[in-house]
């Protein structure tokens, strides 16, 4: 395996950039959005006039109508939904946006999956759990296109069902699930041009749709109508948490968010997590959705019950918000804990492929001492390091093996798992997700037919050029940009999956470097005449004194003084 990852510099369109910064935009930032596809300053604008109408969502005007006429009729509606980040705000979202929009509270109420105990999605258990509220009308949430089971078990108690998900559903549209209505823009025959929404952006667009319903019957009008724009720093933060595609209106929802947190204006579940981050929300970023209050809520669903999360989400007493948040906090430390273990025991199986000449196109790794809950951040932290796709196994109480699988560029997860399912029948017991992320469920005994199935579809897709890690640089950075001011400047923007934020890459000397907490490379460079303090993490292998260096910029307070950081993603 080449661990030396290939950076290669972004091509800059001169003329775009050119236009950009004569529109007013600062030159690097100029620069840097010219090489990400921007075309001109009309694109940065992310006012919500320039969202895409929610009529281009196919099933949005019947979603709207089945859930006005809920609304209208006092009939009980349940929330079905997952638990992961995406899930969980998709439900507050839900929740929030029906009462804003007429649903009394006893109208309202959710079930949510034990990962342990239920699996995912709408299965017929929970479909009974939710019987228990007496429901008229199910609303699945970040899930349920796979779910037929569930979906025809509901139908047959009588009950409802609207489907909002947006992960890919079966290779044939056949397979759809009988539900009422199917919102999901990865469906067959929808053309909302938008296919990287997530599960709490389709849930939001479902609520725009049911608003412009309820304007239709005369129920509110233009004036008089809910602000669901109050519920974007939820959308923005599930969005982030799940890593889709930031795409132009991916971009404008997380936007638009993130202009509320800053502002202070927010749910009091999200004040608090801020709070027990110990992150500041007037500088809020989409790195602090992704990698400070993502995973504490993800933690709940990992390691215990994603109804702490809901509920720290959706009450409106910031007391109670407080102590949710507090306890999602310690859940995600002994998340953290877990991880670390687990990743110890991966890196003996990785150690040990390693001892072979040949590394294999796709990794699988399995341990009976490993949580199911955390094998998806395993997976990644694994799949980051080797770059191969990467399964990491857990035994349910079932005593089935639950896999969540990570991958690279070229290789489409879902898919490859659909094709092994079709020429090894009987392998894999459930499967699904996205072209970057998936899960499956199998037998014991049937995990070394799935190693060499998935590895041998490995070997047909992807070569070496895309077995070798690329980091996509944006070349060298000029001394005077070097400042606190660049830094808050890019922290400022929206950057995530599909448009990454910026990387550098320069030549440096290398004065001083020394390990600190024994697994991170500190480093005192020279790098345009001026000495910078850079961190490369989880790096104990030292530098030689000259070397080029691929770097992100991080802004670093300590006793009131800001200082610009290099934190190093590679040599080149």
């Amino acid at each position: 395996m080449n661990a030396n990852p290939n950076v290669v510099q972004r091509d800059v369109p001169p003329r775009t950039a050119y236009a950009l910064e004569q529109a007013g935009v600062h030159p690097l930032l100029a620069r840097l959005l010219a090489a990400r596809g921007v075309a001109s300053a009309a694109d940065l604008d992310d006012g919500l006039q320039h969202l895409l109408p929610p009529d281009g969502l196919q099933g949005s005007a019947a979603a709207g109508t089945l859930l006005a006429d809920a609304i209208a009729a006092g009939q009980r509606v349940a929330i079905v939904a997952d638990y992961d980040c995406d899930g969980a705000t998709a439900c507050a979202v839900a929740l929030r946006g029906l009462a804003m929009l007429g649903a009394r509270p006893q109208q309202l109420g959710y079930v949510v999956p034990d990962r342990a105990v239920h699996g995912y999605g709408l299965t017929p258990a929970i479909v009974d759990l939710a019987m228990q509220r007496r429901p008229d009308l199910l609303v699945t949430v970040d899930n349920g296109i796979a779910s037929h089971a569930g979906v025809a078990h509901a139908r047959a108690l009588g009950l409802r069902v609207l489907v909002t998900d947006h992960h890919l559903p079966a290779a044939e549209p056949a397979t759809l699930p009988e539900a009422d209505v199917i919102v999901n823009p990865n469906q067959g025959g929808c053309g909302f041009p938008s296919k990287a929404l997530a599960g709490v952006g389709v849930m939001f667009y479902v609520l725009l749709a049911t608003r412009a319903e309820l304007r239709r019957r005369g129920v509110f009008d233009a004036a008089t109508q809910p602000r669901l724009d109050v519920l974007l720093d939820l959308v923005a933060l599930g969005t982030v948490a799940d890593v889709v595609k930031l795409d132009a209106n991916n971009r404008r929802l997380v936007a638009q968010g993130l202009k509320r947190v800053r502002a202070g204006r927010m749910q009091p579940g999200v004040a608090a997590l801020y709070a027990a981050a110990g992150r500041d929300p007037s500088k809020a970023s989409a790195f602090d959705f992704g990698f400070a209050l993502g995973p504490r809520i993800n933690a709940a669903g990992r390691l215990a019950d994603m109804t702490l999360g809901i509920e720290c989400l959706v009450t409106d007493d910031p007391a109670r918000a407080t102590d949710l948040a507090q306890q999602l906090d310690a859940i995600n430390r002994e998340r953290r804990v877990v991880e670390t273990g687990m990743r110890d025991l991966a890196q003996g199986v990785l150690d040990r492929l390693a001892e072979h000449a040949d590394w294999p196109g796709a990794v699988t790794i399995f341990d009976e001492t490993f949580h199911e809950g955390v094998v998806g951040i395993v997976a990644g932290r694994v799949k980051d390091r080797v770059h191969r796709p990467t399964f990491v196994f857990a035994r349910g109480s079932d005593g089935a093996l639950k896999g969540s699988g990570r991958s690279i560029p070229g290789f489409h997860l879902r898919d490859a798992l659909d094709l092994v399912a079709k020429r090894h029948p009987g392998v894999l017991l459930r499967f699904g997700g996205h072209a970057m992320a998936a899960g499956c469920t199998l037998e014991p005994a049937s995990l070394p037919q799935f190693t060499q199935a998935l590895q041998a579809v490995a070997a047909e897709w992807l070569d070496a050029a895309a077995l070798t890690r690329t980091l996509r640089s944006d070349g060298p950075l000029a001394v005077q940009w070097f400042n606190p001011q660049t830094v808050s400047l890019l922290d400022a923007q929206v950057w995530g999956q599909g448009f990454e934020p910026p990387l550098f890459c320069d030549e440096v000397q290398v004065r001083d470097q020394r390990l600190v907490a024994e697994k991170h490379l500190k480093l005192r460079v020279m790098h345009g005449g001026a000495a910078r303090d850079a961190i490369w993490f989880h790096r104990t292998e030292p530098l030689p004194e000259r070397v080029r260096l691929a770097y992100r910029l991080q802004l670093d307070e300590w006793n009131g003084q800001q200082r610009v950081q290099m934190v190093v993603e590679a040599a080149v």
